[in-house]
């Protein structure tokens, strides 16, 4: 029996990672199309964009997972019911929960998996995720410079750049700085180049001049052939990381710092975040379930189980939409956390309970041959 049971589990495990990694392919590939702003428009580096996109993983997996789990189990159980292997398993004395048991062992394993996932790897990826966008938005190189545009990254300053080339030098760089005295000073330079020396940010002005008209309104004209323009005041920001409810571990949903006014307002949406987090691991076993459920939960049929599958399919699409929703819901109402477990627990004990109705047939369908008429001599 543990022969079988081996053999079962392996029917199922390849097709489930390989539903996995095909469908969390195609979720990278969706969020890669939407995050080439960070090379279009904020000109980062291929390794920033990549290290972002790798960082939404977690998340994308454990959405994904279910989903791979329910057409897996379909693909692998369709495929041992129409080949009979199931039923030579029920001929040979196998209980019914013993032929499921492999599946259900495997769900739960995911699901345990998904747990780990939700409880401590998505916040710290989110978090660094978090991290990254945010030196992104404050980075210097995509804030002050707009090519072709005037920019304003601070009041009292005016940018101009004709074009950034691939290796980050500005080109036809033009610069209007109204200072609090009231004078003001415009810098102008065929190149330019953002770097960092002795710890300070610094634009790096060649071949160029700068015009500076004092209080007094006198004008100064100087040339020069490297100019360092300092960039400290533009590198100051008084903004801090902010963690959204999915970048929190669960002891900061569950028990959030009540003396902080956000915390305070958002203290619901905290908590169904959290409940979130534990019970959407049961959408694995439910949904093996329920792929159970519509294979071996009706009778043998040579023709296929489309109708049926169809039919589940439909109903289990349905149950995650449901479960959505009632989390958006229990941002309203605390009470309304118990159903975001009650619906995947539901929908699992009512696929198992129609595999468990299903009479067990110990016969294995032999296809019947035509009768031949006996030859009398």
């Amino acid at each position: 029996m543990r022969l079988i049971d081996r053999y079962l589990l392996r029917q199922l495990v390849g097709p489930v990672l390989l539903a996995t990694g095909a469908l969390t392919a195609i979720a990278l590939l969706s969020q890669s199309l939407s995050g080439l702003d960070l090379i279009v428009n904020q000109r980062q580096s291929a390794l920033v964009f990549l290290k972002i996109t790798l960082l939404y993983m977690p998340q994308l997996i454990n959405m994904i997972l279910p989903i791979a789990i329910f057409v897996a189990a379909l693909v692998a159980l369709n495929r041992l019911h129409t080949e009979q292997e199931i039923i030579v398993c029920f001929a040979g004395g196998m209980s019914r929960w013993r032929v499921i048991s492999p599946a259900i062992r495997l769900s739960g394993t995911v699901a345990l998996f998904a747990l780990l996932m939700n409880l401590w790897v998505q916040p710290a990826a989110f978090r660094e995720l978090r991290r990254e966008l945010f030196q992104v938005r404050t980075d210097l190189a995509s804030t002050l410079v707009r090519e072709g545009e005037f920019t304003e990254p601070v009041p009292g300053l005016t940018v101009y750049a004709q074009t950034v080339d691939g290796k980050g030098d500005i080109h036809n760089l033009f610069i209007h700085q109204t200072k609090p005295d009231g004078s003001a000073t415009t810098y102008m330079a065929n190149t330019g180049r953002i770097a960092q020396r002795h710890g300070a940010s610094l634009l790096i002005l060649r071949d160029g001049s700068t015009q500076e008209f004092s209080p007094n309104g006198v004008l100064n004209y100087l040339t020069f052939n490297e100019y360092p323009f300092e960039l400290g005041a533009l590198n100051k920001t008084e903004e801090l990381v902010h963690y959204k409810p999915s970048d929190r571990y669960l002891h900061e949903l569950l028990f959030p710092d009540l003396e902080q006014d956000w915390e305070r307002r958002n203290r619901l949406s905290l908590l169904a975040e959290a409940h979130a987090r534990i019970s959407s691991p049961l959408y694995n076993i439910a949904f093996m379930a329920m792929a159970l459920s519509a294979i071996i939960g009706g009778g043998f049929s040579r023709l296929g189980y489309g109708r049926r599958i169809a039919s589940i399919g439909a109903a289990a699409a349905l149950v995650r939409i449901v479960g959505f929703v009632i989390q958006a819901a229990c941002e309203q109402s605390a009470w309304l956390n118990l159903l975001q477990y009650a619906i995947p627990l539901a929908a699992a004990g009512l696929a198992l309970r129609s595999v468990f109705r299903q009479r067990v047939s110990r016969f294995i369908d032999i296809r019947r041959r035509p009768r031949t008429a006996a030859v009398t001599a």
